[in-house]
């Protein structure tokens, strides 16, 4: 018999005995807890971010030197909201004269500090100034520190560019002065003059050190959005009507702008451009378009301000705590909801990746103890709390990390693949590694990942994330592959180039290959349908026996359309060539003996959820009765013909016994076995009758 379309098909070899297929072909690869993982991933990955032109304004520049206008002390005054702990930092700053307030950019502090400040530096008639940090170094000594003043000072977060400017952390001021000596230096100066400074200090290594050594500095927790946002949105407004105020408040609130916005908490700095973006929308300088627009780009100018950060100083080691940064970053937008652990182990890896990159001659080791627990989720805008971990047969608790904000994943993603060409190296390098992890929990999100990275780049993502996953030896990297493929395909654009792709690995001599084409096409998505994907599988099983094709075409039956795929098996029954009659006949056979939590797909398909433990047979029938019928044909065949007939008595037996121990599914099956036996033209065989009556007997 030749073989459709240019697929080979090896000599008959005479009547052969279907065997019940175990498992799948990647020996349980994915299987337990693949569902929830895979229905996790599309969750935080699957969501629009703003377009470019807004995620291109400039990021925010350092404070300028001097003194603070009048002004804007008493615009301060009218808008600024007391954070929690004000009174400690203010007794601590009146009777230190220094305070060093630790935390991220745009949480409040320098609106914090400021008010610190005039509040003190006001008591004494001072005034207000903002310092630049030569003064740490010397380059400035004392001799800026007037009597009864306030100073502001932020530590820059993107440091000069030559290693011999003395506020560059090469400079030999940086790495042989602690940050406690230089601010007990700066104390020093303050206190002969009896003056005030804060010092900003952004979250890292620096801000760990200092707030361990407890002389100098306070952990800094930003006020609550909404109090801040009602602020800036009264002094915006205070000129116009009340209902300009009242709309921008009912607006701020509407469910559309708080989902396009993405985040759990904006910080306060947030809170302000949200309010002019408001003020101007009901001022009607804005469309509902326009302001949802601007709102969808918080999120990706997160990100990137995140990145650009972690771009500077370039050498190691004094890289590695920008890098470590922005690899916790980056490994929580692929594992955002995961188990802590993963996701910290996943982002050693990649700052490892990091590392290596730039500069191969340095191999990074990791530190032992952290230096404050929970500060690496803190940084990247993350929390901890319980969650929980499918496992298939069971679930366990573990201690979850997830972005508060749902939009932050994709745009701290998309930022590293678009905006940094050099980060995709490492991060390729990464995925495929995970790729290769038997934990569902792990390579499934790193597939996910991978296709979606693909999505955005086809050229780059083939030669340097796919083909490397199917030419190895693992069968779960090749899964992956399969999977990242039909991800991929989710775009339009892509689909076409994916569908090619596999339709020549189908028919090609690689085995490898092939089999991933099989996989892909179980998802339903690379040839455009699902009777696509089927037909396509119809092709493959000519060369592979139905071994991997019939679970991809169980995986499809366990999908969106059901009832289109058993119509396709029924219609191979009837069919002259062997492999698909022998296809049709080992999806069944699997749809009565495989678990429907294991045929986890990249589409939701909530009907089954509640009979994820049954076999995939049972669940179909509780969930969509119509396919009763067509399941039956094509039991009855399984049970009848020759080549079948054992393994269809011993897998349907297995299915009785099995739903014996559950009166739910007792329930479904007894509705089900009378048009087993008597619906259609073949009586059922007269042993597998029998064999079947012997078993409900028994019961």
């Amino acid at each position: 018999m030749s073989g459709p379309e240019g697929v080979d098909v090896p000599a008959d070899p005479g009547l052969r005995q279907l065997d019940i297929p175990k498992g799948s072909p990647l020996d349980g690869a994915g299987e337990a807890g693949g569902a929830r993982t895979a229905r996790e991933a599309r969750a935080h990955l699957h969501i629009a971010v703003g377009p470019a032109r807004i995620c291109a304004e400039p990021l925010p520049r350092p404070l300028p030197e001097g003194p603070v206008p009048r002004e804007e002390l008493e615009r301060l005054r009218g808008i600024y909201r007391t954070v929690p702990g004000y009174a400690g930092m203010r007794e601590h700053l009146r009777r230190t004269g220094l305070l060093a307030l630790c935390g991220e950019h745009g949480t409040g502090r320098a609106w914090t500090g400021l008010a610190l400040l005039a509040e003190l530096a006001g008591a004494t008639g001072g005034g207000v100034c903002r310092l630049g940090p030569g003064i740490l170094h010397g380059t400035a000594g004392g001799e800026k520190i007037e009597r009864g003043h306030g100073y502001l000072l932020e530590l820059p977060a993107e440091h000069p560019e030559h290693p011999e400017h003395p506020e560059h952390p090469e400079h030999p001021e940086y790495a042989e002065t602690p940050p406690d000596h230089l601010l007990d230096r700066l104390r020093a100066h303050v206190a002969e003059r009896e003056a005030f400074c804060v010092v900003l200090v952004a979250a890292g290594s620096a801000a760990d050190r200092l707030l361990r050594d407890r002389r100098h500095a306070m952990s800094y927790e930003p006020p609550a959005a909404t109090g801040v946002l009602d602020r800036h949105l009264t002094e915006l407004l205070r000129d116009g009507p009340a209902e300009l105020l009242d709309l921008a408040r009912a607006t701020a609130v509407r469910p559309e702008v708080a989902e396009a916005l993405g985040l759990d908490e904006p910080r306060p700095g947030e809170a302000a451009r949200l309010a002019r973006h408001l003020a101007a929308h009901a001022e009607g300088r804005l469309s509902d378009e326009r302001l949802l627009e601007h709102c969808r780009s918080f999120a990706p100018r997160q990100a990137r301000e995140w990145l650009a950060e972690s771009g500077r100083p370039d050498t190691l080691p004094a890289a590695l705590p920008a890098l470590r940064a922005a690899a916790v970053r980056i490994a929580l937008a692929v594992f955002n909801g995961s188990a802590y652990s993963l996701t910290a182990e996943a982002a050693e890896l990649l700052t490892w990746e990091l590392a290596v990159t730039l500069d191969p001659q340095y191999a990074p080791g990791r530190p032992v103890f952290a230096a404050r627990p929970g500060a690496g989720p803190a940084t990247a805008r993350a929390v901890c709390g319980d969650g929980v971990e499918d496992l298939g047969d069971a679930s366990v608790p573990v201690r979850a990390v997830w972005f508060q904000g749902r939009r932050l994943a994709p745009a701290v993603l998309y930022e590293a693949w678009d905006g940094h060409h050099n980060l995709r190296g490492p991060m390729a390098r990464w995925l495929r590694a995970l790729c290769d992890d038997p934990r569902p929990q792990v390579w499934v999100r790193a597939a996910v990942a991978a296709g979606v990275l693909c999505a955005r780049d086809y050229l780059y993502g083939y030669v340097e994330l796919l083909l490397p996953l199917v030419r190895t030896d693992s069968p779960v990297q090749r899964m992956a592959a399969a999977t990242a493929l039909a991800e991929a395909s989710r775009a339009a654009d892509v689909r076409p180039a994916v569908d090619g792709l596999l339709r020549d690995w189908a028919r090609g001599d690689d085995e490898g290959e092939r089999e991933t084409a099989a996989l892909a096409h179980g998802y339903g998505l690379a040839a455009g349908s699902v009777p696509a994907s089927l037909e396509e599988l119809g092709r493959i099983a000519c060369a592979d026996g139905g071994r991997t094709t019939s679970y991809s075409a169980l995986r499809l039956l366990a999908g969106t359309e059901p009832e289109t795929v058993l119509a396709g098996l029924t219609h191979w029954l009837r069919d002259t060539r062997r492999p698909r009659r022998d296809l049709a006949l080992l999806t069944v056979l699997r749809a009565v003996t495989t678990r429907t939590s294991h045929l986890w797909g990249l589409r939701e398909v909530p009907e089954l959820e509640p009979y994820a433990a049954w076999p995939l047979a049972t669940a179909l029938l509780a969930a969509h009765p119509g396919c009763a019928a067509r399941l039956a044909e094509l039991l009855r065949a399984a049970l009848t013909w020759a080549r079948s007939a054992g393994a269809a008595e011993d897998a349907l037996v297995g299915w009785i016994r099995r739903a014996a121990r559950d009166e739910r599914q007792l329930a479904v099956l007894s509705g089900f076995l009378p048009r087993l036996a008597q619906d259609g033209d073949e009586p059922l065989d007269a042993g597998a009758a029998i064999r079947i009556r012997e078993v409900l007997e028994a019961l």
